[in-house]
Formats: structure tokens, C-alpha cells, sequence
């Protein structure tokens, strides 16, 4: 029997951590199996996935830029489980022996699971403040639902906070989603009690905190969706005002973990997958 295939598509992908922690769960288990990384531009996207079958794929995580367009190909020749369909989204595509495709998104329980875990926070019928309105902020506002009391959003870009608006209305009760303008900054973030960072700001090692820590208050749990370094300038400066603040490393982990288990059935060996991602964090450092 050939060695079956997954890997991740992206544009670029060539950092991606993923490898490291999939292929070391593969190895755990005995799994005959790798996991690639492709490199796939925008408009070659939906070739690559009709074709995925033909090139015995059994299994993608899907990455910037494609995740949108990902879930609009498997709406049209797919199919899509329910956090697909409610989050907008695709990150994870299961391919049967017939050919068939299934879409997932893993990120919102993924980031669910790793705010319980790591931060130690319970995000129902408290007020979090999201910070940006991108496809990140977008599976976790989905995902959040109507749990939290008030999800605020902010973003210089209009149109993703409407977007964003519009997509949630569908699906919740839109009064909980509020829009958060400069004149409105500062009051919305004392009113919350978790912060969400879901822009890129912070994946340099000259990247300032997305957010002035003078405006951290006490009590104020703070989540850096940020993995691709061990820590950030944002998360030092929390936990330097003693508040508990964490990378978005555990919601990478999570949401691989939830994707293998997709794939294959099995359960993750999450430790396993843990230090293998620490290990290539490391070597990136």
C-alpha cells in the first residue's frame, strides 16, 4: 500500500510549522504517512484541489490566502460540515478513496480548546475585545457565538468589520457584536475581559505591541494569536503587569490535533505533537 499524503496548501507556506508536529503524530502512531507543504498561488487553488485525489491526497490544511476560496470550491463540489458553513471558512479538506471532499474548520475549536486549557479562561457571558476583523477574528467570532455577553471589533478596515457584521447576523443575535470606532477604543477595552489579537502584528521580532499596554488594565486575560515566534512583544509586556496572556501557539497545536483526528480516526497524540512544535519553534528562533 502507498504511503498516503496530507499536507498543507498556502501561499507562501514555506515557514509553516506544521510538518514538524503532523509527520512526528504520524511517526507516534505508526502511520505510513507524510506530510508536505504546497505551495499553491491564488489562481491555481481550486486545480489543486480537483486534482488532489488523482495525486493520492488524503488530507490538506488550508492556510493564508485560501481559506475563503477553499470553502466556495466545496460548496460547489464538495461538501461542508456545520463550522465550515457557520465560521466562512476552510482549514481542513478530508479526501475519500472515491474522490470526494469534505470541508472543516478547525481554528474556532481549536482556539476554543486552547483558551480553556492555557489561559484558564471561560469565554461565556463575558465581553471580549477583538482586535482586527480578518479571516482569524472571523472563525473565532463565529465560533464564540452568542456564548460571549458582548464581542467587541475593531478594525481600520470598514468593509472586513462589516463582513464580518453581516456574517454573524445570520447566525446570531447581532446586538452582541459591536462595532468599536477610535472614539470608542478605550472604553470598550476597560469594559473587556479578554483581549484577542488576530492581526499579524507581532510575527516580527521588531513588531511593537498591536495595542499601547498602557491601556491593559487589572483582570485583563490577554490571547496573541500569534505562533510563529515563542513569544511576543505584546505578551511580554502583559505578563510583565502580572496579567495572563498567551501565544497563539496552543490553537496551532489544537486545531492540527482536531485535523489529524479528522483524517485518521484516531486520537491525537497531543504531548507528542506539543514538543515537536516546540522543538521547531526553536529551530526558527
Amino acid at each position: 500500500m502507498a504511503k498516503l499524503k496530507y499536507g498543507i496548501i498556502g501561499h507562501p507556506v514555506k515557514h509553516s510549522l506544521s510538518p514538524a508536529m503532523q509527520n512526528a503524530a504520524f511517526h507516534a502512531l505508526g502511520i505510513d504517512a507524510e506530510y508536505l507543504l504546497y505551495d499553491v498561488e491564488p489562481e491555481k487553488l481550486e486545480a489543486f484541489l480537483k486534482n488532489a485525489a488523482d495525486n493520492n491526497i488524503s488530507g490538506l490544511n488550508i492556510t493564508i490566502p485560501h481559506k475563503i476560496k477553499a470553502k466556495e470550491f466545496l460548496e460547489r463540489k464538495g461538501t461542508l460540515d456545520e463550522n465550515a458553513r457557520r465560521l466562512g471558512a476552510v482549514n481542513t479538506v478530508k479526501i475519500a478513496e472515491d474522490g470526494s471532499i469534505c470541508g472543516y474548520n478547525t481554528d474556532g475549536p481549536g482556539f476554543y480548546r486552547s483558551l480553556i486549557e492555557e489561559l484558564k479562561f471561560e469565554p461565556e457571558g463575558k465581553n471580549i475585545f477583538v482586535l482586527g476583523a480578518g479571516g482569524a477574528a472571523h472563525a473565532i467570532v463565529m465560533y464564540l457565538g452568542n456564548s460571549p455577553k458582548r464581542i467587541y471589533v475593531s478594525d481600520i478596515d470598514k468593509a472586513k468589520i462589516d463582513d464580518l457584521r453581516t456574517h454573524y447576523k445570520r447566525w446570531f443575535d447581532g446586538k452582541r457584536l459591536v462595532t468599536v470606532g477610535e472614539d470608542e477604543f478605550k472604553s470598550s477595552l476597560k469594559d473587556a475581559e479578554l483581549l484577542i489579537n488576530t492581526t499579524p502584528i507581532g510575527m516580527r521580532v521588531t513588531d511593537p505591541s498591536p495595542i499601547d499596554p498602557s491601556l491593559f488594565h487589572y483582570g485583563l486575560y490577554i490571547y496573541d494569536l500569534v505562533y510563529n515566534r515563542p513569544s511576543t512583544e505584546m505578551v511580554k509586556k502583559a505578563t510583565s503587569l502580572k496579567l495572563h496572556a498567551v501565544t497563539g501557539t496552543g490553537m496551532l497545536l489544537h486545531q492540527g490535533a482536531i485535523a489529524f483526528e479528522i483524517w485518521t480516526g484516531a486520537k491525537a497524540p497531543v504531548a507528542v505533537m506539543k514538543k515537536a512544535l516546540k522543538e521547531a519553534l526553536k529551530s526558527q528562533a
